[in-house]
């Protein structure tokens, strides 16, 4: 959307951080831009306190009152405000009282040659101040990406085409969906990667699935996918190489534990279970393309799956499913039945035993892989 069709009051907003700073960092380029002169004018509203906040408000009336020294236009940018949600500060009486006198007088501020920017993460949309702007200024909220979200991964590829075609790049399409398999629900990241991809393949213009697995790295998610796969190809060397660099991992990342990891193989099984039943009732069928496997997720009956996100295959990552394809047939369903009760007692083990962590889950991983072996 062009700066000149906004209100000149505009709030930017969400709890996507990247989205909003590089959406309010576009509009305040735009609009410094189209008005000129040197006045302009970015006032940090990342605040410990309410004295803070009150301090970041006060500058903000100066600057709106204050002319331009050379003439023309001026824009003001209260960046990066994180007093309008539900944090601590927020609820301050002073900063609420502050924020009134502001809406207050926002309402008729003359805009002739100033243009007001306020980005911030998530706000509070009961409170009265978002209330007037939403009725006075132009809106612009941005949500992050969430694994909840059925369409994410349709988001993020969107995303990334669009970061690609800016820069007269194409993808295709099994690159772009291990591309958002690996940065996952983090933009910040898949901006990153899509930059470390187009200094990679120089004056090229199209980027391959080669490229990807050549120069991308994996975020945590797609980190636990790895392990996933190693166990979906029966791969046992692979798999327990993949164990111990997970199992090294949680020493360091407190968001990690064994248990986690035996959840996120959970997972795998049962996609695999539910992926050889949908390939049984011939909803799907083994498909090289990924764009034609994904027209055949869409047409799977949504009635005949389970309501509970975490049994119903759709609300996997389409990708998974689709690099799963071939994996299914390396198990038989008693296998992979009998591959839930190996971790249903291994998580038994984890939880009450008091056994080594690593030893136990390497004991599970090699029964479910092994043919034949013992349950």
């Amino acid at each position: 959307m062009a700066g000149a069709k906004l209100h000149p009051l505009a709030l930017v907003c969400g709890d996507d951080d990247f989205a909003v700073k590089h959406r309010a960092r576009q509009l305040f380029t735009e609009w410094s831009a189209e008005l000129g002169g040197q006045d302009h004018e970015v006032i940090e509203a990342a605040v410990a306190n309410s004295g803070e906040a009150l301090t970041a408000l006060g500058r903000l009336r100066e600057a709106l009152q204050t002319l331009p020294f050379f003439g023309g236009g001026k824009v003001v940018w209260l960046r990066d405000c994180n007093f309008l949600g539900e944090e601590r500060t927020a609820s301050s009486q002073a900063v609420t009282a502050a924020l009134a006198d502001l809406a207050a007088e926002l309402k008729s501020f003359p805009w002739e040659n100033v243009r007001l920017l306020i980005s911030a993460g998530k706000v509070d949309k009961r409170k009265a101040f978002y209330k007037t702007l939403e009725k006075i200024a132009t809106v612009e909220s941005f949500s992050a990406w969430s694994q909840d979200d059925k369409d994410w991964t349709d988001r993020a590829e969107m995303a990334a085409l669009d970061a690609l075609r800016k820069r007269q790049k194409e993808i295709s399409a099994p690159a772009l969906a291990e591309l958002v398999s690996r940065a996952g629900i983090n933009a910040r990241q898949l901006e990153n990667e899509i930059e470390k991809l187009c200094l990679f393949v120089g004056d090229r213009k199209k980027i391959e699935l080669a490229d990807v697995a050549a120069i991308c790295s994996r975020n945590k998610t797609a980190k636990a996918f790895a392990l996933g796969d190693a166990l979906g190809d029966r791969d046992l060397p692979r798999l327990l190489k993949r164990l111990d660099e997970e199992l090294w991992e949680t020493k360091f990342d407190k968001d990690k534990s064994e248990i986690g990891l035996l959840y996120g193989l959970i997972g795998k099984v049962r996609a695999l279970l539910l992926l050889k039943e949908m390939l049984r009732e011939g909803w799907i069928k083994p498909e090289m393309d990924y764009n034609r496997f994904k027209l055949q997720l869409a047409a799977v009956p949504a009635d005949k799956l389970p309501a509970d996100r975490k049994f119903n295959p759709l609300a996997l990552n389409p990708y998974v499913l689709y690099k799963a394809l071939p994996q299914v047939k390396k198990y038989s369903s008693p296998e992979l039945v009998r591959a839930m009760d190996v971790l249903l007692r291994c998580n038994q083990r984890l939880v009450s035993s008091g056994l080594d962590e690593t030893l136990v889950l390497q004991q599970a991983l090699v029964q479910i892989v092994t043919p034949g072996a013992a349950a």
